[in-house]
């Protein structure tokens, strides 16, 4: 997944922001097994997997944003805060609508369901907690980042 990202953004640093909310959804998906009293199994797993890609997706989303706006010429603080604006509700409606349509799977009783509901749990908890770093985590990378870069190139 990287080396993919790093050959579309042209840039080592920025997949890592991309990849670094995958940690805070495991913590999300960990502590909805906790809230529901349940085993981590292979299925939680396979929702972690899932999960991973629906946030390096939304994380995409904001900085393939912010690269467009600063290709268009707009300052990177400009940039950084329209993207906030202009992607706040798609990548808020992405996690609501995946945890709304796991919401009837997460409380489902059918004994054939029930290989499915930790897959659920792993996918909506990562959600929950993930979507808010997503938010505001990636965007303050990306400020780091490039304040970084501006740094080492000045000191060089």
């Amino acid at each position: 997944m990287f080396g993919l990202l790093t050959l579309e953004f042209r840039s080592y640093v920025q997949p890592l922001l991309i990849l670094a909310v995958i940690p805070f959804g495991f913590t999300g998906a960990v502590w909805g097994h906790c809230l529901f009293s349940e085993p981590i199994t292979l299925f939680s797993l396979f929702g972690m997997v899932t999960l991973s890609g629906i946030l390096a997706n939304d994380s995409i989303v904001l900085i393939d944003f912010i690269n467009r706006r600063r290709a268009a010429g707009a300052s990177l603080d400009a940039a950084i805060m329209e993207s906030g604006r202009a992607r706040f509700r798609p990548v808020v409606l992405t996690s609501v609508t995946t945890v709304a349509a796991l919401l009837p799977l997460l409380f489902e009783r059918n004994t054939q369901a029930q290989n499915l509901v930790p897959m659920a749990i792993s996918i909506a908890g990562g959600m929950s907690l993930a979507t808010v770093w997503v938010l505001l985590f990636v965007p303050v990378l990306y400020r780091l980042s490039c304040q970084w870069n501006t740094t080492t190139a000045a000191s060089d």
